[in-house]
């Protein structure tokens, strides 16, 4: 892809952010949604491959839809009350389109379809700003309009959410899918909690999308696409494989890991809000999410390809370590001990 082209794409995608989650006004978060979906597309395309373009066609028609549901929800509310501020949706209908219409942005169980398909067909690095920097405009917006949707229909998204996320994983052998059902899976987590408790969605999406970040980076820099890849890719880079299985098993949500943190305050947060229902269906359907991140980390640290290799095996790599790849492999892994400074920030 030509650089200045990179470039270009890249600044939008930080402009439509930026614009989406700083505005008050709909009008002007809308335009950031649009300025978003505009730069993503060359990003998800440029390989020309025909998965690559049907990836990037179902992206731009499922946003699209998206974003026209946004606008007729924010023109619906202002119709009626003359309001055109983010914080002041109040009318029924404009609600629960505007919950829809989020839920499609994020790949929300029953919208969920086009994400698996459409990180399959995007290379490694736009599959990880799909699953994290795109999710951040839309969890803004629920973020701000919390206290004006409907909680009975977010427990549904949330525990559907988890258990089809959790469930589709189980059977793939491809790495970006499983990643994508794993994102589904932890959204759930986010939107069961968000009306109760904003600050605690933030800071789950931060710590999901530091160890996502991990997991990417790391999938990228040993270039493993499925699992067959992964059985072979411990002999060139094993403390790499070690590292990813670390970050995967603190994704799952194992304690002393990182990844333990938001699932044990979500529960609990939960609990106070006497949902102890809806908190042990979750922690039940998280489960299934373990099992196929266990699958993941047995395939990249634990296994030997089934055949014999005549050649020497290459404990060394010529590749440079990568500096943020540590850093961020550091932050997934040992972050528990601070919970009780997180817990003052919330």
């Amino acid at each position: 892809m030509n650089p200045h082209a990179k470039l270009v794409c890249t600044s939008s995608l930080i402009v439509g952010t930026t614009i989406t989650i700083s505005s008050n006004h709909w009008i002007l978060a809308w335009t950031g949604l649009e300025i978003n979906t505009l730069a993503i597309i060359p990003l998800i395309s440029k390989s020309h491959h025909p998965r690559a373009t049907e990836a990037a066609i179902k992206y731009f028609l499922t946003q699209s839809t998206a974003s026209a549901l946004i606008l007729f929800s924010s023109m619906t509310n202002a119709w009626v009350t003359g309001q055109w501020d983010i914080t002041q949706l109040s009318h029924p209908t404009s609600c629960l389109v505007l919950t829809m219409a989020v839920a499609i942005k994020l790949g929300l169980v029953p919208f969920h379809f086009w994400f698996p398909e459409v990180l399959q067909g995007s290379p490694l690095t736009t599959a990880l700003l799909l699953s994290t920097l795109m999710k951040l405009p839309p969890i803004t917006l629920l973020l701000l309009t919390s206290q004006s949707l409907n909680p009975t229909l977010l427990t549904f998204l949330a525990i559907s959410s988890a258990l089809i996320g959790g469930w589709m994983g189980l059977n793939q052998t491809q790495t970006r899918k499983i990643l994508a059902f794993s994102s589904i899976s932890h959204l759930g987590w986010m939107i069961a909690v968000i009306i109760y408790n904003p600050q605690l969605t933030t800071l789950t999406f931060i710590l999901y999308a530091m160890m996502t970040t991990t997991v990417f980076l790391s999938l990228a820099k040993i270039k493993v696409l499925k699992l067959s890849t992964m059985l072979i890719s411990w002999t060139k880079t094993p403390m790499l494989n070690s590292t990813i299985m670390l970050t995967l098993l603190s994704l799952a949500g194992l304690p002393p890991l990182t990844g333990f943190l938001p699932k044990w305050l979500i529960i609990q947060e939960l609990t106070k809000q006497e949902m102890t229902l809806t908190a042990t269906i979750l922690t039940m359907l998280s489960l299934l999410g373990l099992f196929f991140y266990l699958r993941l980390a047995y395939h990249s640290t634990i296994t030997l390809p089934p055949n014999s290799s005549n050649h020497m095996k290459l404990w060394r790599t010529d590749k440079t370590p990568s500096t943020p790849t540590a850093i961020l492999t550091a932050l997934s892994t040992s972050l528990l001990p601070l919970t009780p400074l997180m817990i003052t920030m919330l």
